[in-house]
């Protein structure tokens, strides 16, 4: 699952600007890029940071080996005297970043990466490849398990997205409040709790529906799950529970009205006497429709395309720019806020920032604040950046459970329209100080 090196996670632009900076003298001036987005997806009203422990691995293991010098070489990408510098190429400076799990609104400084231009620039795409995938799947994530009242969330997505994808998904699913995933390979990796039973295949596999679900029960025990709408869902729960008896775990159903078969099954369950049996449901589900399912007497939820495609919003929109830089090369030499003055929407704001966010006498936020001078007295404490790298060491790694932990009482900070599904605004303003 891993990747030797993750150098070539770049745009080639990255390596060009290198070379010409290099040979203008440019190269080691010290500099700041911060990652931000100037807007939300349209009609949300909050973002997740999550990759964060992803991108602190892509920084670690950018290096650019033998290999893909070679690569570089035989391309002839850059020239001699920028592959010699690539060889060497550990990146010493500073990382500063909302913790994984934060939420943010349009022009948070979602990361702050310091050190000379030509180590920071290479990192632009890799960090923003992650940022943006990662933040785009735990934002519906979250969306999602806000919908879900408390009700467990299963991820099962990884047959509709690239293999590779699919694990960053379900990471961060987990990260915006899904409690497992289908896909090994995630729980492999990040110890992601992991579920899964049987498809319709093994249903189909058997002479009879009732055979199947002996065989189940036979090899994972009565706590099992037995998905009960291949055939006739009234002639399978009546199946399921004579094989398991009122001990099933549970039953799933993958198709029709869910909210009418549900309210059927449960019933249905009940008479049976097994009345402790749960009701999981699956079938291309999004936050809507598992909020359509409130009044359902269902357990679980099981998602899967909606998911991995970010509901509608595969990507953040996020953004690395340089926002200052030295006037020299010189190390004492003080930096210089620069930004890009342009219409349509695409211009920043310079300076190297800092981020907090205000709340009202109860505790609720009521404003993200960002600015590039001293920080208010009163914002202090409240300030959210937190040092990720320090001279080019990893100083913040943290268990998965910490960041889905960190966003659940983000959420809960927020005001109560946070959570409301109907299109709106950020919830946030973001004032500049």
């Amino acid at each position: 699952m891993g990747v030797p090196s993750t150098a070539l996670f770049t745009d080639q632009y990255e390596l060009t600007m290198l070379q010409a900076a290099l040979r203008a003298g440019t190269a080691d001036r010290r500099s700041v890029f911060e990652v931000f987005t100037r807007r939300l997806p349209e009609g949300r009203r909050y973002g997740v940071v999550a990759g964060v422990g992803r991108v602190l691995d892509a920084v670690e293991n950018f290096r650019f080996d033998n290999a893909v010098l070679d690569f570089l070489r035989e391309r002839g990408i850059v020239d001699e005297p920028t592959l010699a510098w690539l060889a060497r190429y550990r990146f010493s400076g500073d990382i500063w970043g909302y913790p994984e799990g934060e939420v943010y609104f349009p022009g948070s400084p979602v990361l702050r990466v310091e050190g000379s231009f030509a180590e920071c620039v290479l990192l632009e795409t890799v960090i923003l490849s992650i940022l943006n995938h990662d933040s785009a799947i735990a934002a519906a994530a979250s969306r999602m398990s806000s919908a879900a009242g408390g009700r467990r969330l299963i991820e099962m997505g990884a047959r509709r997205t690239h293999e590779l994808a699919a694990v960053a998904s379900a990471r961060a699913a987990y990260v915006g409040g899904f409690d497992s995933t289908s896909d090994l390979a995630a729980g492999f990796r990040y110890g992601i709790p992991t579920v899964g039973t049987s498809a319709h295949a093994f249903t189909l596999l058997h002479d009879t529906e009732r055979d199947a679900f002996r065989a189940q029960v036979d090899s994972l025990g009565r706590g099992t799950t037995l998905l009960v709408d291949t055939y006739d869902v009234a002639e399978a729960v009546r199946a399921a529970v004579e094989v398991a008896g009122p001990e099933l775990g549970a039953v799933r159903i993958d198709s029709g009205d869910l909210l009418l078969v549900a309210h059927r099954v449960r019933a249905q369950l009940d008479e049976l006497g097994a009345t402790d049996t749960r009701i999981v449901v699956t079938s291309d589900l999004d936050e809507y429709a598992i909020a359509s399912l409130a009044a359902a007497p269902v357990d679980a939820y099981g998602v899967g395309t909606q998911l991995v495609t970010g509901s509608g919003h595969p990507t953040c929109s996020m953004v690395y720019k340089l926002v200052a830089r030295a006037a020299s090369a010189d190390r004492k030499a003080p930096l210089v806020p620069v930004a890009k003055k342009s219409v349509g929407g695409k211009a920043s704001v310079g300076g190297r920032k800092w981020a907090a966010r205000r709340t009202d006498a109860a505790g609720v936020a009521e404003a993200e604040v960002v600015g590039t001078g001293p920080v208010p007295p009163e914002l202090v404490d409240r300030q959210l950046l937190v040092e990720l790298v320090k001279g080019g060491d990893v100083v913040a790694r943290e268990p998965l459970e910490a960041a889905r932990a960190r966003h659940i009482a983000a959420r809960a900070g927020l005001p109560l329209s946070a959570t409301q599904l109907s299109r709106g605004e950020p919830v946030l303003p973001t004032e500049y100080a």
